[in-house]
């Protein structure tokens, strides 16, 4: 079985850490960062933002960036993903599968690569959890915004062991907005 934690290491990736630092999303209004439910994680929508709340890579696909740069912000924002993920689950070995993953991409409305940026998310998910676990059901829409001109932003469900869960780590955020 594949150990997404020691597979992290292996490929030297840096994944935020929520507990020690403030999940970004409350930049963006009230909200909590995930909710479990029976054996399902829901993660709210995560962005390539930065450490400290700044956008990565910020624009519009088709005019801004290039496939290249939407790539590499839905790979950003795959590692937010896991940061999520282990803040709502202690390790990213406790994760059973991804389920699904709905992808926004912002773009001119003739921009019609929006699944080639999504794979930069898609395929870090497979390089951690593996084929199998890694790749869910993924559904990529073309918009005009979103919050402080990010480009990409995704939301994911994911199937969890539930023996394993720590069920006090609610992360409800609520700012003025």
């Amino acid at each position: 079985m594949l150990d997404p934690e020691s597979r992290v290491r292996e490929l030297g990736l840096e994944i935020p850490d929520f507990s020690s630092r403030a999940y970004y999303g409350a930049d963006y209004g009230s909200m909590k960062p995930h909710h479990i439910t029976g054996d399902l994680l829901f993660l709210g929508g995560h962005t390539a933002d930065d450490a400290d709340g700044n956008v990565r890579l910020p624009g519009r696909l088709g005019a801004d960036l290039t496939v290249e740069q939407g790539y590499e912000a839905a790979r950003l924002t795959a590692l937010n993903c896991l940061g999520g993920i282990r803040y709502a689950l202690g390790s990213l070995n406790r994760v059973k599968s991804l389920v699904r993953s709905l992808c926004f991409v912002v773009t001119t409305p003739e921009f019609e690569d929006v699944h080639k940026v999504s794979s930069g998310a898609t395929d870090l998910f497979r390089e951690v959890f593996g084929p199998e676990a890694g790749l869910g059901g993924r559904a990529t829409i073309g918009v005009m915004s979103l919050a402080r001109r990010s480009s990409f932003e995704t939301w994911l469900t994911v199937e969890i062991n539930t023996a394993e869960i720590d069920t006090g780590r609610t992360g409800a955020v609520e700012i003025d907005g």
